[in-house]
């Protein structure tokens, strides 16, 4: 069975090759780990939502976990919501960023825990002089494919005395240092390799703020009161076993592409992330089959993502790269 499977996959991932964050190209793994399943008397899918659970807390780094059926951004909006009070910064890199701005703005208004919000560009930060109760960002800006490591980000929440809530889309796994934060929130299909409709928030400590909703309450859904993204934590399970063979093929990818595109970086070393990469010049392809990414910021250059051979763990050797045009 696997060996069909695996043959099925092969065959698909054939047919078109990604440069985009998120998901990944298709795994053997997301398919065979796949089957009929209920939230609540299945013993057999409670067993493997345990696992992956534990072992997606792992990689946080944080020591709670409610899992949602749904894409990262909402995750981030529970997140803000059941989390967020008082004076809030939030460090401007990009349009992900700029999204969370908005759901902060609409948690103010609905729900009238944030009282005020303060957005700030991360070059900035140095001149602020205040304190705020919360301080929240996005560590990779997919958009710009810019990297603020954690730790810098954990200096300013200690300068600040804040609490730091993290958008970890585009980080997780594929980054250090997410138990400095005391929340973040991400999906399943971005750098833990899983398919789509998954997605968590891990926190260290419960949420003070009451939050008069059905879907937007943070206990309802640790208290799993509606269906979870039961087929995305099953497509997890054996992902997660051997992550770091997985993770391994998005590493050798960047660092060949990033090799192969000295000359046209925008960024130095230390604020390149893991997940993708804007370089100077557009990048394109002659095949209908490449699907690259179209970035919803205004750049001159391109992003080009590095998921696009996690399905052949440490075998990648960057080969996919080859499809690529400088213009």
């Amino acid at each position: 069975m696997k060996k069909t499977i695996f043959k099925f996959v092969q065959n698909q991932n054939s047919k078109k090759k990604l440069f985009t964050p998120g998901p990944a190209s298709l795994l053997t793994e997301n398919i065979s780990s796949l089957e009929p399943c209920f939230g609540r008397g299945d013993q057999n899918y409670e067993k493997i939502e345990k696992e992956v659970l534990k072992r997606i807390l792992n990689i946080s780094g944080q020591k709670k976990i409610a899992r949602l059926q749904g894409a990262a951004s909402f995750a981030l909006e529970v997140m803000i919501s059941n989390f967020l009070y008082g004076k809030v910064l939030i460090i401007k890199t990009g349009v992900y960023s700029d999204r969370l701005n908005y759901m902060c703005k609409t948690s103010k208004h609905q729900f009238n825990y944030i009282k005020k919000i303060k957005y700030i560009k991360f070059e900035e930060l140095d001149n602020i002089t205040e304190n705020f109760d919360w301080m929240i960002g996005c560590p990779v800006e997919t958009s710009i494919g810019f990297r603020i490591p954690i730790r810098d980000l954990y200096k300013f929440k200690k300068k600040f005395k804040a609490k730091l809530a993290l958008d970890a889309t585009a980080s997780i796994g594929l980054e250090q240092d997410h138990n400095l934060a005391n929340v973040i929130g991400f999906s399943s299909c971005k750098g833990l390799f899983g398919l789509t409709g998954g997605a968590f928030v891990c926190f260290n400590d419960n949420p003070n703020n009451d939050i008069k909703s059905f879907n937007f309450n943070l206990a309802n859904h640790l208290e799993k009161k509606m269906t979870g993204p039961y087929h995305a934590i099953c497509s997890l399970y054996e992902v997660l076993k051997n992550y770091n063979d997985f993770s391994y093929a998005v590493k050798i990818n960047k660092k060949i592409f990033l090799k192969k595109m000295k000359n046209f970086l925008n960024y130095d070393n230390y604020h390149q992330p893991n997940l993708c990469t804007l370089v100077n010049k557009k990048i394109k392809t002659k095949k209908n089959n490449i699907i690259l990414y179209q970035s919803r910021a205004d750049i001159t250059g391109s992003v080009v993502c590095h998921l696009g051979e996690v399905h052949l763990k440490k075998k990648a050797k960057g080969k996919i790269l080859d499809n690529l045009i400088i213009n």
